[in-house]
């Protein structure tokens, strides 16, 4: 299969920016999978297409404030660090700019001294190891000097960090936003649970690679990145109850619908409480063991999240979806309008 196949014009003035005010203010595109009919509704809309019994199931991740700026202690040259993941203790996967800067036993000095970081291994494409040094909790640190690694597709600053986590986050691991669940408030969520419908946590640290496009030429050649998951024995046992009863498991982004299918493949369709790594890469001829239904933003061109979406709704409604949604200037990406898939 030709990654050119999901192609789509999008211009750049629909990258959306900026949060809206109001979280719940944004754009649903609701899609019948089954007959391919669409409806241009608004967020808080999703209330009349949700059943009681039903669960959706959301990512509690919670996005590290990743990005900090320190200097090099030698030479006080600025150095950029991402932080990318957790290798041991208080030594972490990083990218460095510039990286040539950045050798073994390099040292970088953050916030008046509050934070040190020394290399202790160098990686391909700018990767580093670094182990930390600083007084209290390394979170609390990371909080006061950290910023938000937001997607290179956002050139506006962001005013307010809360605004890139769910109204639910609860669990520091992620580089990135489940963006689908930015639309959410507690209100909302609360008028859900009041209507019957069931809510479920999993967790899913999203990793850079999300942001990666797909540099092969045929899909099937395509490595995902692989990103820590885990489901506890609670929603297990909720979501196999949902499903014997006869109710929708609505997945809430792309990374809630990867860990549901990575943990009902692992288990012969069965959930179980369970943690670990996935690479899992869904695309066109998948087959669904998990999921119902997805709610998730719009995404780039030739990504696999694009593919992932085709193989729920199929590739020709995908993009006649997209192509709709350009025509009636929905709002693409991270803070952009979402789809709902039914």
């Amino acid at each position: 299969m030709d990654v050119q196949e999901f192609d789509f014009y999008l211009p750049d003035h629909l990258i959306a920016q900026t949060p809206l005010k109001n979280r719940e203010g944004s754009r649903l595109m609701v899609v019948d999978k089954e007959t391919g009919n669409i409806e241009h509704k608004y967020f808080r809309d999703i209330l009349h297409y949700l059943n009681e019994g039903d669960c959706l199931v959301l990512n509690d991740t919670r996005v590290l404030p990743a990005r900090l700026y320190g200097v090099k202690e030698d030479t006080g040259a600025t150095i950029e660090v991402l932080l990318l993941k957790q290798v041991h203790g208080d030594t972490w996967e990083t990218l460095i700019k510039p990286a040539k800067r950045i050798k073994e036993g390099s040292v970088i000095h953050f916030g008046d001294g509050l934070l040190k970081a020394t290399c202790t291994k160098m990686l391909d494409h700018g990767g580093r190891h670094l182990e930390f040094t600083y007084d209290g909790i390394f979170l609390e640190v990371l909080e006061e000097l950290g910023e938000m690694p937001l997607p290179p597709y956002i050139k506006e600053q962001l005013k307010e960090k809360e605004r890139y986590q769910t109204v639910y986050a609860r669990e520091p691991g992620s580089a990135a936003a489940p963006t689908a669940g930015l639309h959410f408030t507690e209100q909302l969520l609360e008028d859900i649970r009041a209507k019957g419908i069931h809510t479920a946590f999993v967790t899913l640290h999203v990793g850079l690679g999300t942001f990666r496009p797909v540099s092969v030429d045929k899909v099937e050649e395509h490595n995902m990145h692989a990103e820590f998951y885990q489901m506890t024995e609670g929603t297990a046992r909720l979501l196999n109850d949902v499903r014997a009863k006869g109710g929708r498991i609505l997945a809430v982004g792309t990374t809630s619908t990867r860990t549901l299918e990575t943990i009902a493949r692992d288990n012969e369709g069965k959930f179980v409480e369970s943690s670990g790594w996935t690479d899992i890469f869904i695309y066109p001829g998948y087959e669904f063991k998990a999921i119902n239904g997805l709610l998730t933003n719009f995404h780039l061109p030739k990504s696999s999240l694009v593919m992932l979406v085709s193989a729920l709704l199929g590739k020709e409604t995908t993009l006649r979806a997209y192509k709709e949604a350009v025509d009636e200037s929905y709002r693409f990406f991270s803070f952009g309008d979402a789809m709902f898939i039914k």
